[in-house]
């Protein structure tokens, strides 16, 4: 799946430059209160809840940020009544897009990302349209830079992964059952790998391959859904060339 996998680097990319605005973190608080809120306020037993944690960490979050996230979360302190959206739609190609939402006003972010969708190209649709075409799993991202590929592959494998893919050679994606996530992050940490980012994802299925300008403007709308305050994570079921992908700036 290496539109994924391309995606995830642009992403990592991007993510510094979110972080510099501190967008990233008003992404994070909603996410860590919405976990506590549905799971509870124990990362032991709200596998939610701890990857987001991890995020925020890898973010360089604050801990009482975390900590004043997770009580708003689970009714300890007062906080913004936030609920949680998926809405469904296709892209240039016909490529299937999934957005989780986390937000205050429904009414604002569906307007928001409607208006995205019909400014660069595609159209919302009916709930549960393309949300069968992904698969929740849980994907650990590992830097590809000088790694001993045989080695990742035995520590994962053995610690329960179910496949590594390296369709991009800046980074490996590993996927596990959800129950199993942070086993297999913690495996590959104690062996001295580093750990990217570890969270649940929506996995395609299938695939829609995407060249030249139609792939430039899928990017942009991928891009510009994930720059909505509310939405927390986009997936699609696009696939693009190396290419195209090289023409692509952050």
């Amino acid at each position: 799946m290496s539109g994924h996998s391309k995606w995830s680097s642009i992403k990592h990319k991007k993510a510094a430059v979110d972080a510099k605005r501190g967008k990233i973190f008003t992404k994070l608080i909603k996410e860590i209160t919405i976990a506590a809120r549905m799971g509870g306020g124990d990362p032991n037993g709200n596998i939610r809840l701890r990857s987001a944690i991890a995020a925020a960490k890898a973010a360089n979050m604050p801990s009482n940020n975390i900590e004043r996230a997770i009580k708003k979360g689970t009714g300890d302190l007062e906080g913004v009544s936030y609920e949680e959206v998926v809405y469904e739609g296709y892209g240039p190609g016909g490529v299937a897009i999934m957005i989780e939402v986390v937000t205050d006003n429904k009414n604002r972010t569906v307007a928001d990302i409607r208006y995205i969708f019909s400014k660069i190209g595609g159209n919302m649709g009916e709930s549960g349209c393309v949300s069968w075409m992904f698969q929740k799993t849980g994907l650990i991202l590992v830097p590809g830079n000088n790694i001993d590929e045989d080695k990742l592959m035995d520590v994962a494998l053995e610690a329960g992964a179910e496949d590594i893919n390296n369709d991009d050679s800046e980074l490996y994606e590993i996927y596990t059952d959800i129950s199993t996530l942070y086993d297999v992050r913690q495996s590959l940490i104690d062996a001295g790998f580093e750990v990217q980012s570890a969270e649940i994802s929506a996995i395609p299925q299938t695939s829609v391959t995407l060249e030249g300008k139609e792939a430039q403007r899928f990017i942009k709308l991928l891009g510009a859904l994930e720059d909505q305050d509310d939405v927390q994570k986009v997936y699609s079921n696009m696939d693009i060339s190396d290419e195209v992908f090289a023409t692509i700036e952050v």
